[in-house]
């Protein structure tokens, strides 16, 4: 009764201080990440309309319907500040030279960020100029950064693929997909054992290891089972607290049983989950237990206080339970520079060589700020990968197949003030365009204040839910992907908020009509044409539309931040 009690009172605090935050929300004016056209319809003032669902969100903040919370995603709980760890190497000291391609500085980058590994951690500077890489740069340790002095001035030239540095990535799937597609980075942030696992699977043409526990799950040990909670909760209470303590790092396990009801509660639930058949969607199923990184913030006899709150509920037929994971890659990051490929023609849909940039894989709480990738097949990757940030990055030059993507149960991560440029040059026959990509039940990932100058906002199936893209203007010309395998497009609770679609093109953008119990905040009118999709569930979908023919008018302008506000 007393835990009770002090639920309803945090409860009435929080509802309190999201009243204050809404108020300054829709009483400020905000200034737009891009221009872009305005449209004022259905009596929206010049100060702004606050929708219902905002107040809504703002009582049950946790456990509403169709808006998950996101004001925890990203950095250290969303922190605004990366650290500024000490510098502790130079690549000058290791042989790099910034003679503008002449030499190849990959080696000399790699020791020095091992030498600060070995350190225990620390800044490896790389200064003003072009500098060659014929090898991949491999940040393998945790608390390193690799820090340029810009993305504008520090250039990595680089001339290699990752098929020719480490070999063919078929896909597990049999064909002749290449894995390249969705995965590996030539700026790769993987712990070291990770990275060598996977790329001796490459070589041995095995699967290699991808997820938190991926095709090891056998060696996962639990440390506690959990009773019943709430989505929303952060507060869990387990049968043995005695191997958990603050500021660990654990896995919240939980498994789907034979009548799936767990893919249904990822799904909202109802009649329309219930009749949806699953037993036939192989690649899907293959992505369960749902696997959720979380630090513990504290340990009270048997109750335990998460870091984040649950992203599910937490029911005994799911066999709930905390255990250990493969020890990821925490505190590191890329700063400051450009990562540009040797310029070739995009390559045939998914037979992509590996000319890709920035990739995060087992990492959490790591970051890139200032980043720019260039003449790439894949941009910025997260592969089971959580609680990072993405700030300021660009993806520029020929085009690339995905410029972002998020998969393999990457969750909590934030995606702000990214750019997505215009092709420079015509995309080949027999290309494909995605644009920023999330699948494999990955959930509570935000992209905030983007500027897409192509591209879509492409759930690639896998049943990705709870995810946000809010204060986004797109020219809405990619496809999404994903086979019949993977399942649904969308999971519950995604929310599109504030959105300037450029080309008026509905297609993943105006949602109501597929994605169950979703959100369509403030978008302009758009209309169907091109990839035209059916809801993968039957009946009513529960899914809202408000303030459809605005944008730039709902308050608050993006939502992310308005939930940090609280």
């Amino acid at each position: 009764m007393g835990n009770q009690h002090m639920g309803v009172s945090r409860r009435g605090l929080l509802g309190s201080a999201i009243a204050v935050a809404a108020a300054a929300a829709t009483g400020g004016k905000a200034t737009a990440a891009t221009p872009a056209p305005q449209r004022a319809s259905q009596g929206a003032s010049q100060r702004g309309e606050v929708p219902a669902l905002w107040h809504e969100f703002t009582r049950t903040p946790f456990t509403h319907p169709q808006i998950p919370y996101v004001g925890r995603a990203g950095y250290r709980a969303g922190t605004a500040r990366f650290p500024r760890r000490p510098v502790v190497a130079d690549v000058r000291d290791y042989g790099a030279v910034a003679d503008d391609g002449a030499t190849d500085c990959a080696p000399a980058i790699n020791r020095a960020i091992a030498a600060a590994g070995k350190a225990g951690g620390g800044t490896v500077l790389i200064p003003p100029g072009t500098f060659r890489i014929d090898d991949l740069i491999r940040i393998g340790y945790s608390n390193v950064v690799l820090r340029g002095a810009g993305s504008g001035r520090t250039k990595l030239y680089a001339t290699r693929n990752l098929t020719e540095l480490i070999g063919v990535y078929g896909s597990r799937y049999g064909g002749d997909k290449s894995s390249w597609s969705w995965a590996g980075g030539l700026i790769w942030l993987c712990p070291t054992d990770r990275f060598t696992t996977l790329t001796t699977a490459i070589k041995a043409k095995a699967w290699p290891f991808e997820g938190w526990t991926g095709n090891k799950r056998d060696e996962w040990q639990t440390l506690t089972t959990l009773a019943p909670a709430r989505q929303g909760s952060r507060s869990v209470h387990v049968a043995d607290p005695g191997k958990l303590k603050p500021g660990q790092l654990v896995l919240l396990r939980l498994a789907d049983d034979a009548d799936h009801t767990l893919l249904e509660h990822m799904s909202g639930g109802g009649p329309g989950t219930e009749a949806y058949f699953w037993d036939d969607k192989t690649k899907l199923t293959s992505y369960v237990p749902y696997e959720w990184p979380v630090r513990i913030a504290r340990v009270q006899g048997e109750k335990v206080t998460l870091e984040r709150p649950l992203p599910l509920d937490v029911r005994p037929e799911w066999d709930p339970r905390l255990t250990t994971l493969v020890q990821p890659l925490t505190g590191s990051g890329v700063e400051g520079l450009t990562l540009e490929a040797v310029e070739t023609p995009q390559s045939l849909h998914l037979l992509d060589k590996g000319y890709n940039g920035v990739t995060f894989q087992c990492a959490y709480d790591c970051w890139a700020d200032d980043v720019v990738v260039r003449h790439v097949d894949n941009g910025f990757g997260l592969i089971a990968a959580s609680a990072c940030t993405l700030r300021r990055t660009r993806v520029a030059g020929r085009g690339a197949h995905h410029p972002y993507f998020c998969r393999e149960g990457s969750h909590d991560n934030l995606v702000e003030d990214f750019t997505i440029e215009q092709r420079t040059v015509p995309a080949p026959a027999g290309t494909q365009l995605h644009g920023i990509n999330v699948e494999g039940l990955s959930s509570y990932n935000v992209w905030s204040r983007g500027d897409m100058k192509m591209g879509t906002f492409d759930s690639h199936r896998g049943l990705p839910f709870a995810n946000v893209r809010t204060d986004i203007t797109v020219d809405n010309t990619g496809t999404h992907g994903g086979d019949y395998s993977a399942g649904p497009l969308f999971g519950a609770r995604f929310t599109h908020w504030n959105i300037r679609v450029t080309n008026s093109r509905a297609g993943l953008m105006k949602i109501d009509g597929l994605a169950p119990r979703s959100a369509t905040v403030g978008i302009n009118e758009v209309t169907e044409f091109g990839q035209i999709d059916v809801p993968d569930f039957t009946g009513d979908l529960h899914a809202r539309v408000e303030l459809y023919g605005t944008t730039d008018v709902v308050r608050p302008r993006n939502l992310y931040e308005a939930q940090r506000a609280l």
